[in-house]
C-alpha cells in the first residue's frame, strides 16, 4: 500500500504562483512514478505531470508547459508541483497519484483545491 498526502492548494490571483506538495508513505519503492492530475469543473480527470523516482524522467501536460514544473524529494519522498503564471482555467482540484510507469498510475491521494480568481 502507498499513501499519498497532497497540501499546498488555495486562492490565488491570475497570474500568481503555488506549490503543491505530496508526501508519500507506505511501500513506495514499488512505484516508480509519481503524477499529478486535475478535475476542472465539469471536465474529466486529466493528467497535468508525472516524474519518475529513478531518473527524474518527467512529462507534462502541453497546456502547462513552461509554467509548472514537478519535482522530487527523494529523501523525504515528497514530490512538488511548482505552478507559476496560473490562469483561470488552472482552477481545479489536482490529484496526487502513484504507479509502476508513466501512464500507469493506480494510486491516489484526496485531491487538494486550486482556485484562480480572474
Amino acid at each position: 500500500q502507498v499513501q499519498l498526502e497532497e497540501s499546498g492548494g488555495g486562492l490565488v490571483q491570475a497570474g500568481g504562483s503555488l506549490r503543491l506538495s505530496c508526501a508519500a508513505s507506505g511501500r513506495t519503492f514499488s512505484r516508480n512514478a509519481m503524477g499529478w492530475f486535475r478535475q476542472r469543473p465539469g471536465k474529466e480527470r486529466e493528467f497535468v505531470a508525472g516524474i519518475l523516482w529513478s531518473g527524474g524522467d518527467t512529462e507534462y501536460r502541453e497546456s502547462v508547459k513552461g509554467r509548472f514544473t514537478i519535482s522530487r524529494d527523494n529523501a523525504k519522498n515528497t514530490v512538488y508541483l511548482q505552478m507559476n503564471s496560473l490562469k483561470p482555467e488552472d482552477t481545479a482540484v489536482y490529484y496526487c497519484a502513484a504507479g509502476p510507469s508513466h501512464h500507469v498510475y493506480d494510486y491516489w491521494g484526496q485531491g487538494t483545491q486550486v482556485t484562480v480568481s480572474s
